[in-house]
């Protein structure tokens, strides 16, 4: 099958070539899937998208127009597709369940590390011959408390962690797991968890439900001085509330790999550009923030398992083995 990129990297290139081996022919566009570039899938079979891909009504009829055939999309979420369009084109929607829980779980660890031990600033002092302690006061993890909402893999990943520093887990999810059970994570209803903890982690998808679960009113609920982690999605955090939870000091630490308006800034290069983002800017102004681009996923194993099981789709797809791909929508 002919199969289009998007949102290409040279690391895409590499791992997604390297499972390929010629099986299908790819090729690789840099630029995001979009109504305004969607002319470009003429010719194709399959696109292959990212996180940062707008798969709205637009952009779907299009491609449906164009003889695209499977969307197939080289991430966990899929927020950004616009699913009742697409079932009602019949045009299937792939992805990609699960790679690694540990790299996004281990992130979200790295994160908390940081901002506990200030060791952004200390990076920067010790390059300017400032040796001095004055402001980076940490905390021991140990007998903390730390809340994990949502258990799937990566938040018991993340949950398995924090025990290990002798926090206490508690968590939170409509679903608990059975292995965070067994772990002996503490399910709590969410406003009791937002007032006991620590350290708040955020595992959860982003869906109707969800969507600014951390907003003025959670907020309030909180521990004061409470280190709040984001490495799922980002419109699961209200980020104008946050920001006054930093302002106010209810919120002491923030740790993001996610953003809401991401798709603007995260993957490319604006060191040249001035930011738009204004609420963005304001984020990047506090010293107990830490923000990362959207990389918590971005270790060698989990890029070799997406790219394996992106192929896993794609040939289960050719060879009508439907019940083989992992779908979002039926396609019915």
């Amino acid at each position: 099958m002919k199969v289009a990129v998007f949102s290409a990297k040279p690391y895409d290139q590499t791992y997604l070539g390297e499972i390929n081996q010629g099986q299908h022919e790819l090729e690789f566009f840099e630029p995001h899937l979009d109504s305004q570039t969607v002319p470009l899938t003429k010719g194709f079979d399959v696109v292959c998208c990212f996180v940062n891909d707008t798969l709205d009504r637009d952009t779907l009829v299009a491609l449906k127009d164009n003889g695209i055939k499977l969307v197939a999309m080289r991430c966990a979420g899929f927020n950004n597709v616009d699913l009742p369009t697409a079932e009602q084109l019949e045009l299937p929607i792939v992805r990609v369940p699960e790679y690694s829980p540990y790299a996004v779980a281990e992130h979200a660890a790295a994160l908390a590390l940081s901002l506990n031990r200030n060791l952004h600033r200390a990076h920067n002092r010790v390059r300017e011959n400032d040796y001095s302690l004055d402001g980076l006061l940490g905390f021991d993890f140990n007998g903390k408390t730390v809340g994990v909402i949502g258990t799937g893999k990566i938040g018991v990943c993340f949950g398995k962690i924090m025990q290990g520093f002798g926090c206490k887990v508690v968590a939170y999810d409509p679903y608990p797991s059975n292995e965070a059970q067994k772990l002996g994570f503490e399910f709590l209803d969410l406003d009791t968890l937002l007032n006991r903890c620590d350290v708040i982690s955020l595992h959860c998808p982003l869906m109707s439900q969800t969507y600014h679960i951390i907003n003025a009113y959670t907020i309030s609920k909180m521990k004061r001085g409470v280190m709040l982690l984001n490495t799922s999605r980002g419109g699961l955090i209200d980020t104008p509330a946050v920001i006054e939870g930093l302002k106010s000091g209810q919120i002491g630490h923030v740790g993001l790999d996610v953003y809401e308006e991401e798709e603007d800034l995260f993957f490319e290069d604006y060191s040249n550009n001035v930011l738009q983002d204004d609420t963005f800017a304001r984020l990047q102004t506090f010293p107990n923030v830490i923000i990362t681009g959207h990389q918590a996923f971005f270790t060698k194993e989990a890029l070799t398992a997406i790219a394996k099981v992106t192929f896993s789709n794609l040939n289960a797809f050719a060879e009508g083995r439907f019940e083989d791909m992992h779908q979002v929508t039926t396609g019915k």
